[in-house]
């Protein structure tokens, strides 16, 4: 057992029956949606939103039953990766491209549960560049706007020669801003100019970090504010 598998095996365990679970997405998440998807077909009963067509994929191939936002108010549970987690359990996500509905559903989910191994455990977030997800439209607007508000790198996230497009149909900036002093107060930023329709930054809206290590074990991390 590999850290990620041991950490979306670790998460599955906060699934119980009649729950509402969100599905992340990306690499260490897709042991998390495995190790649910062998739960279900042992007979646990659950219903699930995805957060990508990837993962919803995924979880038809495991029977996992999908519902609509429109039917919930909120979920019960949502375990998705993180491509960065700072000590205060502060997130860069949006490497896998889909962290607006990442963020949608982790926001509207009773406990959200991070997973990650030992690698993703930072002392300051920004070694991994942020993305942020832009509209198409006047694109170049937008990220001129960005290159004047930041003096960082930005790059127009690419797939091959053509531009990479979300399954929002939106364009992906990866900004190299480095040591991020308060993410906050950067995400409050970014998430305020317009042609931004949000980013990778997720800050107080972690409850719980699932870390898997190489030799299989896990550590549980938990927000301080966290009552769950």
């Amino acid at each position: 057992m590999n850290a990620k598998q041991a950490a979306g095996y670790r998460a599955a365990e906060w699934v119980k029956d009649g729950m509402k679970v969100g599905l992340g997405t990306g690499s260490t998440a897709y042991y998390a949606i495995e190790k649910i998807g062998q739960m279900v077909a042992e007979g646990l009963r659950i219903r699930a939103i995805a957060t990508s067509n990837a993962s919803e994929e995924l979880a038809v191939k495991y029977n996992i039953p999908l519902l609509q936002a429109g039917e919930v108010d909120r979920l019960d549970i949502a375990i998705d990766g993180a491509d960065e987690v700072d000590p205060g359990l502060s997130l860069i996500k949006g490497g896998g491209g889909a962290l607006l509905r990442e963020k949608l559903v982790a926001m509207n989910s009773e406990r959200f549960i991070v997973i990650a191994d030992s690698g993703k455990i930072v002392p300051h977030l920004g070694q991994f560049k942020l993305p942020i997800e832009i509209v198409p439209f006047c694109y170049e607007w937008t990220l001129k706007q960005l290159e004047r508000r930041y003096s960082v790198p930005f790059e127009t996230r690419m797939r091959g020669a053509e531009r990479y497009v979300t399954d929002n149909g939106n364009y992906i900036v990866d900004a190299a801003f480095g040591k991020i002093a308060n993410p906050a107060v950067l995400a409050e930023e970014l998430k305020a100019i317009t042609g931004v329709v949000d980013h990778g930054l997720f800050v107080g809206i972690a409850d719980t970090v699932v870390v898997g290590y190489d030799d299989g074990h896990t550590e549980i991390k938990e927000a301080a504010c966290s009552n769950q």
